[in-house]
């Protein structure tokens, strides 16, 4: 009885109740690195030592990024290239949001930039 007061009394006085699209989104590139990278490095970054890098403060995520997208294009040991499986953008905005996780201070990743790199083989 008491939920149908406050949404009666919501109703009444014109209150809106947050829609959907109100609601925190992930930051681009999260849902990508959750489903392509985080089996291997983690959720929070931290990878498995001895078998899968950390990328939670790594230097390859934050510095040049030129290395970073050479690896994650053509693949390095176990981990599988993604030349062939994700778009330019998509590519961007899941290393955007790695060399911006985890306190990393990696400057964002460009379509262009990954464009390029995928050019050079």
């Amino acid at each position: 009885m008491y939920r149908n007061t406050i949404f009666a009394a919501l109703v009444l006085t014109g209150a809106a109740l947050p829609a959907a699209s109100a609601l925190a989104a992930p930051p681009p590139g999260q849902t990508l690195y959750v489903d392509n990278c985080a089996a291997c490095h983690q959720a929070n970054g931290k990878g498995v030592k001895g078998a899968y890098p950390a990328l939670a403060g790594a230097p390859l995520a934050q510095g040049d990024a030129k290395p970073l997208l050479s690896i994650v294009l053509n693949g390095k040991n176990e981990m599988p290239g993604f030349r062939d499986d994700l778009t330019d953008a998509d590519l961007a905005g899941l290393l955007t949001y790695v060399r911006a996780s985890w306190g990393n201070k990696g400057t964002a990743v460009t379509p262009a930039e990954v464009a390029a790199a995928r050019r050079k083989k």
